[in-house]
């Protein structure tokens, strides 16, 4: 599976070839959520292997910025998620990850559902996080 296609820009947004553009480090933002709800869960980063695998086997994989290694999804939790659909934006910069959670259901590292648990408001003076989770 050869996922660096060199595209014109009318291919690569109006064409049917999946031909990532992969940044300066190799990855592209992958944003997920849950295929039942909508809901946002969170927001990662695929190399071109996380995205090969991801495709290949149904499973989310991807690139730990921090640790610097590749990541299968749920290997250690349980919490496993399998890619129902997944959507390309205009110029095949970011992925849009539809995905159904296997175990109890959490993305997060944090124990939670969603990596997006705090709504930001403003209290007239400087923003605050409020917890909606």
């Amino acid at each position: 599976m050869n996922l660096t296609s060199k595209l014109d820009k009318n291919a690569r947004e109006e064409g049917t070839v999946l031909a990532p553009r992969f940044d300066a480090n190799g990855l592209v933002t992958a944003v997920v959520a849950d295929a039942g709800d909508g809901t946002l869960l969170m927001v990662a980063h695929m190399n071109e292997e996380a995205l090969r695998l991801t495709l290949e086997t149904g499973i989310a994989h991807y690139w730990s910025r921090s640790r610097r290694t590749l990541w299968k999804k749920g290997e250690t939790s349980g919490n496993f998620q399998h890619v129902v659909e997944m959507h390309v934006d205009c110029d095949q910069d970011a992925l849009w990850l539809k995905v159904e959670v296997a175990g109890d259901g959490v993305t997060c590292h944090t124990g939670r559902r969603s990596c997006f648990y705090r709504a930001v408001e403003t209290n007239g003076t400087e923003p605050v996080l409020r917890f909606t989770e």
